[in-house]
């Protein structure tokens, strides 16, 4: 059901270091090419560390683990892209859609492939006027569920 990119099996396999990298930054943070330059510096800083860094999104319905520079790029310059909380990911494969996973989405398929570390520029909480709106990140709830570890800049 997750597609995984050569280079990730197989450093999984090995017992490699794999940094997971979340999509949303690219279809929902920045404008292009901005989110394109981000996402391509913060895959080549996993690189330069020696870990294989895992860009995961959903794409044409799925889940992938490891974007290919192509699927990147596709996700910097579409409009439609969905934007994906763990509750989500059956929603956009049921529709065959393009998905930018989130925090609580990235953990989530991280984790079933086999990835054990994600880094972030920043996890979801508590928004204001929560106690009329609920707008609860489902981060929070993911954090507490699943065995990934999460270095966040913010």
């Amino acid at each position: 059901m997750i597609q995984t990119s050569e280079l990730v099996g197989a450093a999984v396999a090995a017992q490699q270091p794999v940094v997971a990298l979340e999509s949303t930054v690219i279809s929902h943070g920045l404008p292009f090419p901005h989110n394109l330059d981000l996402a391509r510096s913060m895959e080549n800083e996993v690189r330069e560390h020696g870990a294989q860094p895992a860009t995961i999104g959903v794409v044409g319905g799925v889940p992938t683990v490891g974007m290919s520079g192509a699927q990147i790029e596709h996700f910097a310059q579409a409009s439609g892209v969905l934007k994906l909380s763990r509750r989500d990911i059956a929603y956009a494969v049921a529709m065959a859609r393009d998905g930018a996973t989130t925090v609580a989405a990235t953990m989530a398929l991280a984790a079933m492939a086999g990835v054990q570390v994600f880094a972030t520029g920043g996890i979801g909480g508590v928004h204001r006027g929560a106690e009329t709106s609920w707008d609860v990140s489902g981060d929070l709830t993911e954090l507490a569920r699943t065995p990934v570890l999460v270095v966040c800049a913010g």
